[in-house]
């Protein structure tokens, strides 16, 4: 299952065996300055596990330009627990090469779309690092609403500074 957004002519498609490669792709150090820097080959095989089995929980996918079929990032979305209430967490990269030509604006909208016709939570956050320009950018572009800055932890045993956006799906 794809979804297909006209305007840029791309795809989410749901995250397979062969997106290894775009994985260790979106791992580069200019790619994870703002996540903690980059993983281990170890860590990025557990997380292309963990994107595969993430079950009914959320899903990940590439993201796919048109005509060409070449993979340009990953967004995706998973259920956790934010302030004492079940959400979903949102989350993308996009690739060097394809940054600043609205790919990541277009593949959240599609990915949007697509959570909200499951209607099992009422809001979905992002946790952009206060120091993501261009995250934080698209966060505002879709109308998630800023609701402050917080401590979020990630890596697993690090905190970061990050801005807490959330959309409400109603």
């Amino acid at each position: 299952m794809s979804e297909r957004n006209k305007e840029t002519r791309l795809e989410i498609n749901p995250w397979e065996d062969k997106d290894l490669d775009l994985l260790f792709q979106l791992n580069a150090p200019e790619m994870m300055a703002h996540l903690g820097g980059p993983e281990s080959n170890e860590q990025i095989m557990k997380r292309h596990q963990r994107y595969l089995q993430l079950g009914n929980k959320g899903c990940m996918f590439s993201i796919i330009l048109f005509p060409e079929t070449e993979a340009a990032g990953s967004v995706g979305y998973w259920q956790t627990e934010w302030n004492n209430e079940n959400v979903y967490e949102i989350g993308w990269s996009v690739l060097p090469s394809f940054q600043g030509q609205g790919i990541a604006s277009h593949a959240v909208k599609a990915l949007i779309a697509k959570i909200k016709a499951e209607r099992k939570y009422k809001y979905i956050h992002a946790f952009p690092s206060i120091n993501n320009p261009a995250s934080n950018a698209i966060c505002r572009k879709l109308d998630f609403r800023l609701i402050s800055e917080c401590e979020f932890e990630y890596p697993p045993g690090s905190l970061m500074r990050c801005n807490d956006w959330c959309l409400e799906l109603e």
